[in-house]
């Protein structure tokens, strides 16, 4: 069983003043390459293409040969992929 993905956006913020000056007015919204995003997650690339692929990954913008990743994509694919909480059951406890 794989451990859920903990998502530090954080880590990220270096992607929210990517050449703000250069794209400032235009609406450009940051993207992850394909190694970035695998990176983020801690996989191999080709689980992100795999992902990709099968569509259960986030949605990309091909470039030429190359997938990009809004941002924007990826947190809601995350959020997508959240698990909710299990109640904790005290089976033991007496009733």
């Amino acid at each position: 069983m794989h451990e859920p993905v903990r998502v530090i956006w954080n880590d990220l913020d270096y992607l929210r003043v990517m050449d703000t000056e250069r794209h400032f007015g235009l609406s450009i919204e940051p993207v992850l390459t394909t190694g970035e995003l695998a990176e983020y997650l801690g996989v191999q690339t080709q689980a992100i293409y795999d992902l990709h692929t099968d569509g259960r990954g986030p949605s990309g913008i091909r470039v030429g040969r190359e997938i990009r990743f809004r941002v924007s994509d990826v947190v809601r694919w995350l959020d997508g992929l959240h698990e909710p909480e299990t109640p904790f059951v005290d089976h033991d406890a007496k009733r």
